[in-house]
């Protein structure tokens, strides 16, 4: 997911992480397996796909190789910069079929019904017209295509033990999330989002991350430590006064202490939809 996009009104959608390098580490572990389960059933050979808010292309690059040289994948973000390290992943890997372009969800340069399958995963949670994304990648859909969308629920993230400043991050992000024209809790509205676009075949899921063994934990609270200090999060908490830089520090001392906990775990519940054009 890119920096920002705009909706068809060109009113901004502020992307609450932004492109950090504690941002980036846990985007690049992302993967088909882990983050498209849902979705690979669909998959054959030679279909078009399109991959929306690609991020550093690792999902990207998984679901090239499973439409096979013969198929065509376009991976679309609003960073540049974010979109020249997916293509140099994709290389590294050998992977040719792959088209990365900069593009705007809500103006997609494509032709109707140009893609047998439409993805975006962690995006609709960060733009200020979801619906209207939805339509948009509805209209490049082929007859019988198929969308995929996923997306985190904030609120319905869970953990232990339970630490107080733990509860105030999940609080701040939703607020700064919110402060940014998102939808935090994207998961459980995604099947209600899918009919409001004109989806009328839809098919509603959910899958978790989970967070349990020492080298998760330290791994993922040391992502959100960095995050909640030095990413989008803290910027747009300090410039709408949600909350000021010691109580940053603190969150991310709490999130430090949390990971090195040995019976420490969190959960992470994602919605799902495939919808049929």
């Amino acid at each position: 997911m890119a920096n920002s996009m705009t909706n068809h009104q060109n009113q901004a959608a502020v992307y609450t992480h932004g492109h950090t390098d504690g941002v980036l580490r846990s985007h690049r572990s992302r993967t088909a397996a882990n983050s498209a389960a849902y979705l690979l059933p669909e998959l054959t050979a030679g279909q078009s796909l399109l991959d929306v808010g690609c991020g550093p292309g690792t999902i990207t690059a998984d679901l090239a190789q499973l439409v096979g040289p013969e198929g065509r994948v376009v991976a679309l973000d609003t960073s540049a910069e974010v979109l020249a390290e997916a293509a140099a992943y994709a290389a590294d890997r050998g992977i040719g079929n792959i088209d990365f372009e900069v593009a705007d969800v809500f103006q997609l340069p494509y032709a109707d019904g140009e893609f047998d399958v439409v993805h975006a995963h962690q995006v609709l949670q960060h733009l200020a017209d979801p619906v209207g994304a939805l339509r948009e990648m509805r209209r490049v859909l082929a007859p019988g295509g198929v969308l995929a969308v996923r997306d985190a629920d904030y609120a319905a993230m869970t953990w232990y033990p339970e630490v107080p400043e733990l509860d105030r991050w999940l609080e701040l992000y939703r607020a700064s999330a919110r402060a940014n024209r998102g939808e935090p809790d994207a998961g459980r509205r995604l099947l209600a989002w899918a009919r409001a676009a004109g989806f009328t075949e839809v098919t509603a899921s959910s899958a978790t991350w989970t967070y349990a063994t020492p080298g998760e934990r330290l791994w993922w609270g040391e992502s959100w430590a960095e995050r909640t200090t030095g990413s989008g999060l803290a910027r747009t908490a300090l410039a709408a006064g949600l909350a000021d830089q010691a109580e940053l520090d603190a969150i991310a001392q709490a999130w430090r202490g949390w990971s090195v906990e040995p019976d420490g775990w969190f959960a992470v519940l994602h919605g799902e939809v495939l919808a049929r054009r």
